[in-house]
């Protein structure tokens, strides 16, 4: 039987994780474990004692991300009209990716070492598929959609992260709009949210 951490070791874990979660989603993937550990506050050995590997931390770190993909997938399946639920995947989608970059380039496999995505991401794009059959039966999506064009979408919503926290999400909320609308059959379209304002050039 697994021994249980003492006090000490618990808030570590807890540190680390932390650290972990607001650099991955700030600088990306590879940013160094060492300054991982300096960003929480323990040393190098405490760090690879808790998480001998880089890939083990990741998966900590990005579980509950993964689980609420799932959660957004079913979702969509789950509704009757399944071109609400697929806009809705869409825009939980982008929402879930635009917090994290780290999150987005492991989802896209870009850091192919640091968690084993394949599986989650091949189960979410065969739900997807299932979803986009349904709508496409309705009439409401487009026929040549495939479930690769939201890894493109990734992709391209990946450069958001370049803005600031408040122009990130307006942009995201936009961008999604704007794909549904390129995804859609119909040539009703309904108003898109505000674009964000770019902000002010700085006084040199």
């Amino acid at each position: 039987m697994p021994h249980p951490l003492r006090s000490d070791a618990v808030d570590n874990r807890e540190r680390i994780v932390r650290a972990a979660r607001t650099l991955f989603a700030t600088e990306g993937l590879d940013v160094p474990m060492r300054e991982i550990a300096r960003h929480a506050g323990v040393g190098p050995a405490t760090l690879y004692r808790r998480f001998p590997t880089k890939r083990t931390l990741v998966c900590e770190v990005f579980a509950e991300e993964v689980r609420a993909c799932h959660a957004v997938v079913a979702e969509g399946l789950a509704d009757p009209d399944p071109w609400r639920g697929f806009r809705r995947v869409i825009e939980k989608t982008c929402e879930l990716h635009i917090h994290s970059l780290g999150f987005t380039e492991a989802f896209m496999a870009a850091y192919p070492d640091a968690m084993d995505f394949a599986a989650d991401r091949a189960q979410m794009l065969g739900s997807l598929a299932e979803l986009a059959r349904r709508a496409q039966r309705t009439g409401d999506l487009r026929p040549d959609f495939v479930p690769d064009d939201l890894i493109l979408l990734l992709q391209a919503h990946r450069g958001l992260h370049a803005t600031s926290t408040a122009t990130r999400q307006a942009a995201s909320r936009r961008f999604a709009a704007l794909m549904i609308q390129s995804f859609q059959t119909s040539p009703e379209r309904t108003p898109l949210p505000p674009a964000p304002r770019p902000a002010p050039p700085r006084n040199t």
